[in-house]
């Protein structure tokens, strides 16, 4: 569960850095950006990996730079969904995307320090650090 959460505030901190950035980028206050990150989060549970698999031809050739454009899509997705949000153009979206992966990347990178996991390119696992007798 502190997983999730972990992700969803690298993805509000990630949105929140994009909106302070990148100019066509904007929330309203500070309910439809909270709003916008949620909904983010949901359509890139939900929508995102059926579009992954759909584009991975063209994710293999660009090697795997495609993906940003599928993410810059998620963006402008969550901007028509949420009212007080606003993505002015495809490369205001881009943009943010590009930030959002590097504060993901961020993120990623944080939930071992922060929940005593251990992330290896295979498995994601829970190590508790209590010993049991």
């Amino acid at each position: 569960m502190i997983e999730l959460l972990i992700i969803w505030l690298a993805t509000a901190v990630g949105l929140g850095v994009a909106t302070l950035l990148v100019p066509g980028i904007r929330a309203k206050n500070v309910f439809a950006f909270l709003i916008a990150a949620a909904a983010l989060g949901l359509i890139n549970t939900f929508l995102r990996p059926a579009l992954w698999f759909l584009t991975a031809p063209l994710s293999v050739i660009t090697f795997g730079l495609f993906a940003l454009v599928i993410n810059a899509f998620m963006i402008m997705l969550a901007a028509a969904l949420v009212p007080n949000f606003e993505v002015k153009s495809f490369g205001s979206a881009f943009w943010g995307a590009v930030i959002m992966a590097l504060v993901g990347i961020i993120g990623f990178i944080s939930i071992p320090l922060l929940t005593g996991a251990d992330i290896n390119w295979y498995s994601y696992e829970y190590h508790s650090q209590v010993q049991h007798y």
